[in-house]
């Protein structure tokens, strides 16, 4: 049988993801010393052979939700914002942030009767938060700094990804209220769940104890 898949975000919780490996006694030298590679191989004591695949965020979840990778590890955030057919199985308990509504400092966005606008990287998302509050907003949707919108009076205020806060603070900026916790998941395609429920079992165990 071929080796078990496994696709990793990019960037910090890749990082993170390498730290729990080597805690679960896997030989990761290959992630340390990837170089341009994208598909590189792992093992775990017992010999048992995983694939590790570094993708970007919401690509994790389209490798697994596909079925070319059998697990994936991905921020809640994504999962949040694109869904997916899969389980989602393990809060693994690192990169550790929030979701929050902010806005420029002393303003007060939910007074008044106007229509008010929202600039943010997660629209779908935003649009669950105010559909639950019974609010009609304007979404607009930003790629790079979302700070920037109202400063620039694009917009009234943002949705949007907190972790210290710093960077809303050093734009005139204040958490109004937050939305949902995140930090990164382990997530498991559906039809892989039942074919290698064993193997998937056993790893997931093992990564429980190390956790």
């Amino acid at each position: 049988m071929k080796p078990m898949r496994i696709a990793l975000t990019k960037g910090r919780l890749e990082k993170e993801a390498l730290k729990l490996f080597d805690s679960m006694g896997m030989d990761t030298s290959t992630l340390y010393n990837k170089g341009r590679r994208l598909i590189l191989p792992v093992s775990m004591p017992g010999g048992v052979q995983f694939e590790a695949v570094l993708a970007k965020a919401a690509d994790v979840i389209t490798y697994v939700e596909h079925g070319v990778c059998d697990l994936g590890i991905v921020g809640k955030d994504i999962i949040a914002e694109y869904g997916g057919s899969f389980y989602e199985i393990l809060d693994l308990g690192f990169g550790k942030c929030r979701f929050a509504l902010a806005a420029p400092r002393g303003s007060d966005f939910f007074k008044g009767y106007s229509t008010k606008t929202v600039a943010t990287k997660y629209p779908n998302v935003s649009r669950g938060y105010f559909d639950r509050k019974g609010m009609d907003i304007g979404i607009i949707k930003i790629e790079g700094s979302v700070e920037l919108a109202p400063l620039l009076d694009l917009s009234n205020a943002i949705i949007d990804i907190v972790e210290t806060g710093s960077t809303l603070r050093e734009n005139g900026l204040e958490v109004i209220e937050d939305i949902m916790p995140v930090s990164a998941r382990l997530i498991v395609n559906i039809a892989c769940m039942k074919l290698r429920k064993s193997e998937i079992e056993a790893f997931v165990s093992k990564m429980e104890e190390c956790l």
